[in-house]
This record gives C-alpha cells, structure tokens and sequence, in this order.
C-alpha cells in the first residue's frame, strides 16, 4: 500500500492587507495563485473560513507523497507577495495507513483523498488516552465495532483518518466531508454516546471549512481584478478569477469517511 502524507494549513491573514490598494491585493492573489502550484506532486484543495473562527481565513488540505514535498509547497506560498500577510494558525500532520479494525476500508472511509470534493470539510487533530492502548487487541477491537456501526449509519459523512505518530503531537489527523452539516452534527453527538468516547484525551480544535474554488475564496477576501470593466478592457476572463490576460507576447499562465476507524 502506497503512504499519501496529508497536510491540514490554517492560515490566518493580517487585517492591515485588507487596506493595501486593490490592485496589489489583485497581484497577491495572482501570486498566491501561481504559489499553489509550485510542487507539482503535492495536490492542494482550498477551503474558506473567512469570519468562521478567530485569526483564521483560509484551510489549505494538501496532499502529497513525502513530508519534504510539503514542506516546499508550505515554503512556497509563505514566500510569495501574499505569503508575506499570512500567518500560520494551525497545522496538523499525517499520513495514510491501513487501520487495524476492519479488513477492507468502504468508499465512505477512502473517498476524501479522491474524486470531486464535498462541500464542507472538518479537520481536528485526536490524541487517545495510554489506557486504550494498554488494552488487549481483542478488547480495543469490541469497542471500535461499535464505533463503525454508528459511523456506518451515516453515509452522507465521508471519512479520513491520518497517522499522526512520529511527525506531529496528536496520535491523529481525522477529517470529514460531507454536504450536509446537520447529519454530521448528529454523527458526532451519536459518536458522543459510545464507549470508545472515554478514552478521548483531545479533539480540537475543530476547524470547519468551506469548498470554494481560489479565485471565489480571493474574491471574497478582497483580492479579485479591481472592476469588470478593466476585465473586457485586457481581454480577461469572467469577473471573479485571477486569470492573466494573453497578449502576443505573454501567454496565459496555467492555473493550476464512516466515523474514525483506523483508532
């Protein structure tokens, strides 16, 4: 089985930005565009979580095949014009692995690292207590079954679960994806009620994020082509995205699970 290293960004961006004149606040953006296709190994999905939790306006999901590539396409974007306004907020780190409860993982359990992205995604580091793991394979085994039968009663909520182990503090990087926040709400009070809940020493925090393509995230930040008009005036695309305008002499560059059973 191939390992995917996952890499959970919370960036946080300086309110004095938001006063910068809006044609730099354009060329960051342009920037910050071209800076997320910089490693072209690691594949990054941008989420939105503007006004949604304190110091923290955009959740960068990235994965890639080593912590090296990670860490240049972190590098990358903190180096560009709009890197330079960002702060990281949080950043949890994992990596994929088969979990030890259940001899084949459903589509619920594998489908956030591949195909098209669900609305919503929450991320929060998980760190079990030094009783679950002094407890007998047989009896850990008993108490996740339960787990994954409640997990399981859900399918609108898809699920990852990352090996945090040696590279970060938790014990894991657990995510969901779903359309539907209230099924997800109801799954984690359901999860709440289960007898794998007294051996939670940490899950925050919760971070809850938006799918937005980049372009929509820049405009909603202040960071989109300054007027319409001056769009039709170069050529540009459609109100909204940061793509450059082609000229003759410059081409257009490219732009670029079921509930924790792996614990």
């Amino acid at each position: 089985m191939s390992v995917t290293f996952v890499h959970a960004l919370a960036l946080g961006l300086d309110p004095a930005w938001r006063r910068r004149p809006p044609a730099e606040r354009a060329a960051d953006g342009r920037a910050f565009v071209a800076a997320l296709e910089a490693v072209p190994e690691v594949r990054t999905v941008p989420y939105s979580m503007i006004g949604l939790q304190a110091g923290i306006d955009l959740l960068l999901w990235r994965t890639g095949p080593a912590l090296d590539r990670l860490e240049e396409a972190a590098a990358a974007i903190l180096r560009s014009s709009f890197g330079g306004w960002l702060v990281v907020r949080e950043s949890f780190l994992g990596r994929t692995g088969s979990s030890q409860y259940v001899s084949r993982p459903s589509p619920q359990e594998q489908a956030i690292l591949e195909g098209e992205r669900l609305r919503y995604l929450i991320a929060y580091p998980f760190t079990k207590s030094t009783d679950w793991y002094l407890m007998s394979r047989e009896a850990r085994q008993g108490v996740m079954n339960e787990h994954i039968r409640v997990g399981r009663a859900f399918p609108q909520v898809r699920q990852l679960l990352a090996y945090s182990f040696g590279l970060d503090d938790p014990d894991f990087l657990v995510a969901y994806e779903t359309d539907d926040l209230v099924a997800f709400g109801d799954l984690v009070h359901a999860l709440r009620a289960t007898e794998a809940r007294r051996s939670t020493v940490r899950d925050t925090p919760i971070l809850a994020a938006v799918q937005r393509p980049i372009d929509e995230i820049l405009g909603l930040l202040g960071a989109a082509p300054e007027a319409e008009g001056e769009l039709r005036r170069t050529g540009g695309s459609r109100p909204g995205t940061l793509e450059a305008p082609e000229t003759p002499e410059v081409a257009e560059p490219q732009r670029g699970a079921p509930a924790e059973v792996g614990r």
